[in-house]
């Protein structure tokens, strides 16, 4: 019986978390390079939103107190981030830890 826990023992490293390019894509390829925003567009209601690299879009609303993005209302410093890094919400759900646990 003692022999049997042993060789169930599934031991995982504890490693540091490293650079977002360095997690595999939602199709367990190594990602190719970080996510960034291309261009902005609006919805049918007005609200902006920025069109990324990785085929995702993701809202991005001005309505202090909660969210405090200024810089989304004027055309000027929307120009000023195109081809910047920018997290995107959806790629990092699709390697959400959730998905890691099926290996047990």
């Amino acid at each position: 019986m003692g022999r049997d826990l042993l060789q169930r023992n599934k031991e995982r490293t504890s490693l540091t978390k490293g650079a977002r390019e360095s997690e595999p894509g939602p199709d367990g390829r190594p990602s190719v390079a970080p996510v960034q925003l291309i261009d902005f567009g609006q919805d049918a209601d007005g609200h902006w939103l920025a069109i990324l690299s990785c085929g995702h879009t993701q809202h991005l609303r001005h309505q202090p107190p909660w969210q405090n993005r200024a810089w989304v209302l004027d055309s000027t410093q929307r120009t000023t981030r195109l081809g910047q890094p920018f997290p995107c919400g959806w790629c990092t759900a699709a390697v959400a830890p959730s998905d890691t646990e099926k290996e047990r």
